[in-house]
């Protein structure tokens, strides 16, 4: 397990800077309730460092502007621009050297490498109009994580922005595809959520399919065909360990972690029903929630545990339900056009992302957990498989595009957008991609 150390500090106490009291002014904040929302300029000179620090500060800094500019939220602003080349060393800052460039904000760091071989980074956060520090952190880490320093210093940049946390220090676990369509090989892979260091977790000999995060993000369940029999399979990250979580008589999918991770929901096909089980990953033990001659699939457990959202066609056609975690009180929550499937929870636990199709086209959409309030947020020849990024702010999905005549074309890829509908944008992945699942904040 990595782990980070860090310290607040107080920059003008521990330096003993007296500064003169700027004009009252309300604090620095973007309000992500009222949608859309401009970007905020931002400035984020590179960090200080001398030596090896010059480089990893430059990386550093590239690498957290990167994370904020995704978000939408933020604008960070041209360094060619900058008047004061050399803020990351002044403390505090000349404020009216960063209004020129009307930034609302300035981020000022250091990097440097200790005699250990650790990093030590420190950032600041400021506030150009009302001339205040807002935030101030230290990190320190091996030198082979400064990636996840940078991440983790955007989350707070974030946080304090915002008021919500940040999603940035994540990981994506997700099906890669190659190959022609008619034969496809389907491989495991995992990836920071930048698309930065992505390795594959399986060789492509066993078909592979919906892989989700348990909630420490250590371990992954998914279904594989090895050997052409399905099983729900357990693979833990760090060790590269696999386990067949059981043998069942019939087909399992769509298996997924209960929040607290002792046990996995999933679907059970026999005799051409399915219905929804839950293992104990401590005892083994399978419980039956569903009794139907329909499909029941896709369940997935509200945040506090309580609740299971999953789709079916006990109705006549594809539908979204809810029930009690023990199977109690079932009941329907989608009576709009078309079919509804592959529904998750947020994890704030205050909607249901969904996939629909209707008129031949596919969407994705939110509603709320009794099924108002539906907004359809994107939509293509094929979109599929929503999952939350932590915060419950972006919705991760996969976007297919058609082939053609003589099966050329008809590639996937990762796509992310805002709740609000907006900042709709490719996540860059080697090959074809589908079935996305966003891990929690890295522990």
């Amino acid at each position: 397990m990595i782990r980070f150390a860090a310290v607040p500090f107080a920059v003008c106490l521990a330096l003993g800077i007296a500064l003169a009291a700027p004009v009252a002014r309300a604090e620095l904040h973007l309000d992500l309730t009222q949608g859309r929302v401009e970007p905020m300029p931002i400035a984020i000179p590179d960090f200080a460092g001398t030596d090896e620090g010059v480089q990893l500060g430059h990386d550093i800094t590239q690498v957290l502007s990167a994370d904020l500019e995704r978000s939408g939220l933020f604008k960070p602003l041209d360094p060619r621009a900058f008047v004061d080349k050399d803020a990351a060393t002044h403390i505090p800052p000349n404020y009216a050297n960063w209004r020129v460039l009307n930034a609302q904000a300035l981020v000022t760091g250091n990097v440097a490498v200790q005699p250990d071989g650790r990093l030590a980074v420190e950032f600041r956060l400021w506030d150009i109009f009302a001339e205040q520090q807002l935030a101030g952190l230290r990190y320190t880490a091996t030198r082979q994580n400064w990636r996840r320093v940078a991440h983790i210093v955007a989350d707070a940049i974030y946080k304090r922005i915002t008021g919500e946390d940040g999603y940035f220090d994540t990981r994506i676990v997700y099906i890669a595809e190659s190959g022609p369509l008619e034969h496809r090989i389907k491989r495991l892979a995992i990836m920071d959520q930048d698309s930065a260091n992505n390795r594959y977790l399986s060789d492509g000999r066993a078909l592979v399919l919906t892989p989700r995060f348990s909630p420490t993000s250590q371990e992954i369940t998914y279904l594989s065909f090895a050997h052409n029999q399905p099983r729900v399979m357990l693979f833990n990250i760090d060790t590269g360990q696999q386990e067949v979580l059981g043998d069942f008589p019939g087909m399992t999918f769509a298996p997924r972690f209960s929040p607290d991770g002792n046990k996995v929901i999933m679907s059970l096909a026999v005799n051409g029903a399915s219905n929804i089980y839950t293992l104990d990953l401590r005892t083994r033990r399978a419980v039956r929630l569903t009794d139907t001659s329909a499909i029941d699939t896709s369940p997935c457990y509200s945040p506090d545990g309580a609740q299971v959202v999953f789709n079916s066609d006990r109705g006549g056609s594809q539908q979204i339900y809810v029930m009690n975690s023990d199977g109690t009180d079932i009941h329907r929550i989608t009576f709009g056009k078309g079919q509804y499937g592959t529904p998750v929870w947020s994890p704030r636990g205050d909607l249901i992302a969904f996939t629909k199709i209707d008129g031949g086209q596919f969407y994705i959409g939110v509603m709320r957990p009794d099924g108002s309030g539906e907004r359809l947020l994107t939509n293509a020849f094929l979109v599929e498989g929503p999952t939350w990024a932590p915060n419950g702010r972006v919705l991760m999905y996969f976007k297919g595009s058609p082939a053609d005549s003589e099966g050329r074309g008809g590639h996937n890829r990762l796509w992310t957008i805002d709740l609000t509908g907006y900042n709709e944008r490719e996540v860059p992945t080697p090959q074809d991609a589908s079935d996305p699942a966003w891990s929690p904040l890295i522990p």
